[in-house]
């Protein structure tokens, strides 16, 4: 991998990272409130279901989680298993779908559904 790609990912993964510290603060805030509330899993359902703000705030989550994690597992795979190239790219590229499309389904059937 050129030098030039290794700085456009960690670019992307700090970027990620900065956006994702705020994102994930707000998600583990809205689990203690819910906790100490004494909300029911279909309280919180209910709260969320046709709730665009919601449905936006964990989209975003997910977008920053799929550019994020993929460029990390990639490193691993090439510091820890010895991947290089296509192999490392392959395996980035689909765990970033995967974790787009359950993702995304997610929100989906939380929030729309």
């Amino acid at each position: 991998m050129s030098t030039r790609m290794q700085v456009r990912l960690w670019l992307w993964q700090r970027i990620s990272a900065a956006l994702l510290a705020p994102l994930v603060l707000i998600h583990l805030g809205t689990i203690i409130y819910a906790v100490h509330a004494g909300l029911s899993a279909a309280a919180i359902l209910g709260r969320l279901h046709d709730n665009l703000w919601f449905g936006g705030f964990y989209a975003l989550f997910v977008l920053a989680c799929a550019v994020h994690a993929p460029i990390g597992v990639a490193k691993m795979a090439e510091e820890w298993l010895g991947w290089r190239g296509a192999r490392v790219t392959s395996l980035a590229a689909v765990f970033a779908l995967l974790l787009l499309a359950g993702g995304l389904r997610a929100v989906y059937g939380v929030v729309l559904s």
